[in-house]
């Protein structure tokens, strides 16, 4: 509480062409008067008589009714808050919307803080996310913003309705309503929005997810991709750099095209996840590769000339690239990679598909069936979950890595 006084008062130095004189709430604060017109009117003589309190007049019992409701979540308000601003003080009073209300505003926020980070992927989804939202509400009718207030569980449910009748699949529907839950947390988390109106929850609208389909290929495949004799220099790269990720604890190719040769020592490659590198430094933990012979293989066959340490391994970015060509050309090459690889796996008969993402879930599947345990598995990828004791080991031996590693090509 900062000591704000508070009274409703008729203000009676101006009058309007009806005779009557706005009703408004005056606060005292440091001494200075500030007033909220309550966009109520009477005459003096009927504040008079309001005042009195002798009258029997339905309209100011109503009245009556209204400007105790205000001045007692003026009194409420007053102790709640640790500094004054008149105008968050009127929103607030009066629930007029701010721009901390609006979904769209914050939506926008976000996106454009991690364009200053230089996530720009993800901030892409945040934009998509709002252009999305903006095109369900003016589907209805033609307004163009959206307030905290206004998320219900039934309007979730609408949401995802009409996402499907669009034919967007479930995992973009759960994306886009995971960025609006974020967004919803952070306005709790600012007060813009009352926990109690919070909508998700199992008890009131649950974000759908998709079943996990197995994207894991077996080792019998594995052995027919190493076997494999391209057709172009192209085709040679593209599987070459799907081994090499597979082979590398999964890692993706955006950390592949970021790895330097100030990663590498003799017998290890280290790195920190770029989903990662923004936790906080104690939780951030080296990812390790025990660089067996097809790595070392992979290296120097597609390795830049200049091998300084600061230096690119792949030919994939340059130095000089901004935020914005990097993030294309790392799209570009997974783009890429995937189409060849889609035409190696037809050509060998593989079911499953040859993409980017199943190195990652090949690797963790194949160790899995290998005898490696979860916990090792989930160090060598770069998880961390609440449900492994977070100090369970601080490291594997070496011993135990090359013994691992060597499993991957063990057919």
């Amino acid at each position: 509480m900062i000591g704000i006084l508070t009274a409703i008062i008729l203000d009676t130095r101006t009058q309007r062409k009806d005779g009557t004189h706005s009703i408004k709430l005056r606060l005292t604060y440091n001494r200075k008067q500030n007033y909220i017109n309550l966009r109520k009117y009477l005459t003096k003589q009927d504040w008079d008589l309001y005042k009195s309190g002798s009258y029997r007049r339905s309209d100011l019992k109503e009245l009556d009714i209204e400007l105790k409701h205000i001045e007692s979540k003026a009194i409420d308000l007053a102790k709640s808050i640790n500094y004054f601003s008149l105008d968050d003080f009127k929103s607030k009073l009066l629930e007029i919307p701010t721009k901390e209300d609006s979904v769209f505003d914050s939506l926008k926020k976000r996106e454009k803080q991690l364009i200053k980070e230089n996530r720009l992927s993800t901030a892409d989804t945040f934009k998509y996310t709002y252009k999305s939202l903006l095109s369900f509400i003016t589907s209805f009718n033609s307004k163009k913003e959206l307030m905290f207030s206004e998320i219900t569980p039934e309007w979730l449910q609408n949401y995802e309705n009409w996402m499907i009748s669009k034919g967007k699949s479930v995992t973009t529907i759960g994306f886009y309503l995971k960025n609006l839950r974020t967004v919803l947390n952070e306005a709790i988390e600012k007060g813009s929005l009352p926990m109690k109106n919070y909508p998700f929850s199992k008890n009131k609208y649950q974000i759908p997810s998709s079943k996990n389909i197995k994207k894991a290929l077996f080792i019998e495949d594995i052995k027919k991709i190493v076997e494999y004799s391209p057709k172009t220099k192209a085709e040679d790269y593209a599987r070459d750099l799907w081994l090499f990720s597979y082979l590398c604890n999964g890692i993706n190719i955006k950390d592949v095209a970021k790895l330097k040769f100030k990663n590498l020592d003799k017998t290890h490659i280290y790195f920190i996840r770029s989903k990662t590198e923004r936790s906080t430094k104690t939780k951030q933990k080296p990812i390790v590769v025990v660089r067996i012979g097809k790595i070392n293989e992979i290296i120097t066959k597609w390795s830049n000339e200049e091998t300084s340490l600061d230096d690119f391994i792949f030919p994939i970015l340059k130095k000089e690239d901004t935020p914005d060509q990097e993030r294309n050309k790392i799209k570009q090459a997974v783009k890429t990679i995937n189409k060849y690889n889609k035409r190696i796996a037809e050509e060998l008969g593989i079911e499953s598909k040859l993409t980017t993402y199943s190195a990652r879930h090949s690797f963790a599947t194949i160790l899995k069936r290998s005898g490696a345990s979860s916990e090792y598995i989930g160090e060598s990828l770069g998880h961390s979950s609440v449900r492994t004791t977070e100090n369970y080991l601080d490291s594997f031996l070496d011993e135990t890595r090359e013994s691992f590693q060597n499993k991957l090509l063990d057919f």
